[in-house]
């Protein structure tokens, strides 16, 4: 049975105090052997953060002793390896950079729709289907005939939005992330531009994968995560796909044995536009970790780990 939790978490509200959250969160964290990254910002808080049971359960319990961060939206999945290696509290202007004056989902955002009403929503042949993803992540999953705006981050959803979608053309907009978050805001956007219906997924791709029976659902591949697992299927279980750490795309397993795969340098998709200089870098980068990761499996690493109490943050 997997033993490592895996908690996505977000909230949309207003915390003037965010700076001084930072450090109180994290020695929770290292405290509970709670590993991963929390953004926090005026606008909320956003993350996804590993650990055992004990220990998601103590910083869950944490953030909700906050009565503003009491309803926090959560989705968990388990794995048998701990995918993350530090710690982490950041403090950020967004909890989600979109980049765009004035959206605030809490006074504005689209219509929820939970994953046993998608389906029926996503074939009206009236709705456009919006992934508001990246191109990483679209490539290797989607829902059947969404729509890729070919982002390289979200802050290019917007432009994509004003020269792509119109409110005339496309009187039905549906959208659909991740976890959830990103179409709070996408939502909001379309709102402001004046889309009369706009629709997102509750708790997005992993609460629908999570959900909806494989032989029911209209999703296609598999969908990204970002933690070492790389990707999950349905029913969160994780896939095979690994990251390039060259250009930060998920590789399948057919690619990783192709030629131009190698781990830690690059992969088909970057092969032929890095430089020889960049690969001689990764190749460094890739040896240090290796290094490293021998260093940690070692037993007597390990035995120091648990005499002392910590996790490597």
């Amino acid at each position: 049975m997997s033993s490592i939790v895996v908690a996505a978490l977000y909230r949309f509200v207003t915390l003037e105090n965010y700076r001084q959250l930072q450090q109180p969160i994290l020695e929770l964290m290292r405290s509970a052997g709670v590993r991963g990254t929390l953004l926090l910002a005026r606008e909320g808080i956003n993350g996804t953060v590993a650990g055992d049971r004990s220990g998601i359960d103590r910083l869950l319990a944490f953030l909700r002793g906050d009565p503003r961060i009491e309803g926090l939206d959560i989705k968990e999945s388990c794995c048998d390896e701990m995918p993350f290696k530090r710690s982490r509290v950041r403090l950020k202007k967004e909890i989600v950079t979109l980049g765009v004056e004035g959206i605030d989902p809490q006074r504005s955002v689209g219509t929820y729709v939970d994953p046993q009403q998608w389906n029926e929503l996503i074939s009206d042949p009236e709705v456009t289907l919006v992934d508001t993803r990246n191109d990483y992540e679209v490539a290797i999953g989607t829902f059947r005939g969404a729509t890729n705006p070919h982002t390289r981050s979200f802050r290019d959803f917007p432009e994509y939005a004003e020269n792509k979608l119109d409110p005339e053309k496309h009187p039905k907009v549906a959208m659909f992330c991740t976890g959830g978050i990103r179409c709070e805001k996408s939502t909001a956007l379309l709102k402001q531009l004046g889309f009369a219906e706009v629709y997102h997924l509750r708790g997005g791709i992993l609460k629908y994968l999570e959900e909806i029976d494989e032989d029911a659902s209209l999703w296609e591949g598999e969908c990204f995560v970002f933690d070492g697992r790389v990707s999950v299927g349905h029913g969160l279980r994780e896939s095979d796909h690994v990251m390039c750490f060259g250009c930060g795309w998920p590789v399948i397993s057919e690619q990783q044995q192709q030629p131009e795969y190698i781990p830690g340098v690059q992969c088909p998709h970057c092969a032929s536009t890095i430089t020889d200089e960049q690969r001689r870098r990764f190749r460094e980068r890739q040896r240090q970790y290796e290094q490293q990761s021998r260093v940690e499996r070692s037993p007597r690493q390990a035995d120091s780990d648990a005499s002392s109490g910590e996790s490597h943050g």
